[in-house]
């Protein structure tokens, strides 16, 4: 939990020189903001919830190498550096418990958490400082951001879900505010309770959020109701719960046939694929992103768009989606790659440094294809159609699906899956897709490299438990 402790001062000092004059003016010595009196002031309170949403963005996160992990374990991508520092024990699957990744990612994310925890439990305690009614909001922000990052955790350093319902030991549920180093021992919970714990969070989250935020890139960056309900299709989809994924995706996605978009809050929408990832980050496909300004972006190795696009260390494998016929030469996707030496490199983070690339987390093409998947899986044929080829049609119109890939449900499960690998590629999924449904990541590599296969009884399928959490918790 110490990063967890750093992390609290340096948002408690930013929020201190975030005041007003006035109260920078006031003769009361208060020449650093501790736990006690964080809670004082709308301007500190503020500071903190986007403390919580800075730390869902460390570079090890969501900030964008948590992407690359996931991406780069499946059979899309060949690795050229043999580079530890760029993923490629993620690629190669030979993570060990002192792996750099694994701890970093690790603490990122229960850094994360109890940033949630440490304001829910202060705005529990705060009363007359803020409305109600953005009490209430806070606390679900807070929540969603918990919710996230248990999720992002649970999904790859335990068992899958559909294993056995959930049965596996799972991670520590830390749900209180961490400020020293007392509470560490703290016993794994299951797979299940994880699982529990992060949809009661998304619907208390759902319940608390407002419907939309005062501007477009509020929207973007900051959790809404929307938010909400489209995380649960992906937490529902993960559990092959897929009756509850219809659920949530008619929240979103009230349409049976095309144009599909939300019809309260933020009208999210397909738009057009380029635009959302190199000259408007807030359009209404854009669910959630991770900003990137001047003051805050990362460069170097812990950039995503180093990493696949300046420093090319990865190219596309040409035996992988990339080979597929469904990703066709007219598909405006392909715009996402780059020819060199004969070989295509991934642009789809494609500014130089500074790297101010949003990093996606929510778009609604993916609700779309959560949604697709579960009326497939559920015999709604016909509406698993329409959503798949509004997906696919907004980037390639002159694409006809074979009739055998859309006649079964098997077929038609397949070609969904497809395009998840096209349309998310770079986007962190392709790992959990082979895990949530306990298929083999494939071998992969090249004359230089190779990544062997991982079946799903290995023990390399899942992520191994960090060192840092080994040495610290006794009860792990």
């Amino acid at each position: 939990m110490r990063s967890a402790i750093s992390k609290l001062s340096l948002i408690l000092l930013l929020s201190f020189t975030a005041c007003s004059q006035d109260e920078l003016l006031n003769t009361e010595p208060d020449t650093s903001i501790t736990a006690g009196n964080a809670f004082t002031t709308p301007s500190r309170i503020l500071g903190l919830v986007n403390g919580a949403y800075d730390g869902v963005k460390n570079a090890s996160f969501y900030g964008g190498r948590y992407l690359l992990y996931l991406d780069v374990r499946g059979e899309d991508f060949i690795n050229i550096t043999a580079n530890s520092f760029t993923g490629f024990e993620s690629w190669s699957n030979s993570y060990s418990s002192g792996s750099n990744d694994i701890n970093n990612l690790w603490g990122a994310a229960y850094t994360a958490i109890n940033l949630s925890n440490i304001l829910i439990d202060g705005l529990s305690k705060s009363t007359g400082v803020i409305s109600d009614s953005l009490n209430k909001q806070y606390v679900a922000e807070a929540k969603f951001i918990r919710a996230l990052s248990y999720y992002s955790l649970v999904t790859i350093f335990a068992r899958p879900y559909v294993e056995d319902q959930g049965a596996s030991k799972g991670l520590p549920l830390r749900l209180q505010a961490e400020t020293t180093s007392a509470s560490n021992d703290l016993a794994r919970s299951t797979v299940a309770e994880v699982y529990t714990r992060i949809l009661a969070d998304l619907d208390d989250a759902e319940a608390g959020l407002p419907d939309a935020h005062g501007s477009a890139l509020l929207n973007t960056t900051r959790a809404h109701k929307s938010t909400a309900i489209a995380l649960k299709t992906r937490v529902y989809l993960n559990q092959g719960n897929y009756a509850r994924v219809i659920e949530e995706s008619k929240k979103l996605v009230p349409q049976t046939t095309a144009p599909f978009s939300t019809t309260f809050g933020v009208q999210h929408k397909l738009q057009n694929i380029v635009t959302v990832f190199s000259s408007d980050y807030t359009t209404t496909e854009s669910i959630l992103s991770m900003p990137m300004t001047d003051l805050d972006s990362y460069t170097g190795q812990s950039s995503i768009a180093y990493i696949y696009n300046t420093n090319a260390e990865y190219y596309l494998n040409p035996s992988g989606i990339f080979g597929d016929a469904q990703w066709g030469s007219s598909d405006t996707r392909r715009s996402f790659l780059r020819l060199s030496s004969g070989r295509y490199y991934f642009q789809k983070y494609a500014k130089p440094s500074p790297f101010l690339d949003y990093i996606p987390v929510i778009r609604y093409a993916e609700v779309l294809l959560n949604y697709a998947e579960a009326a497939a899986r559920t015999g709604n044929t016909d509406l698993s159609v329409a959503l798949l080829k509004a997906v696919h049609s907004r980037s390639d119109a002159t694409y006809t699906f074979a009739e055998d890939a859309l006649g079964t449900e098997a077929n038609l499960v397949n070609t969904i899956w497809k395009e998840r690998r096209i349309e998310l590629i770079g986007e962190g999924f392709r790992s959990n897709d082979l895990l949530r449904t306990l298929q083999t990541i494939p071998a992969k590599g090249s004359s230089s490299l190779q990544a062997a296969a991982v079946a799903p009884s290995a023990a390399n399928y899942i992520f191994p438990s960090p060192n840092s959490e080994l040495l610290t918790n006794k009860l792990f």
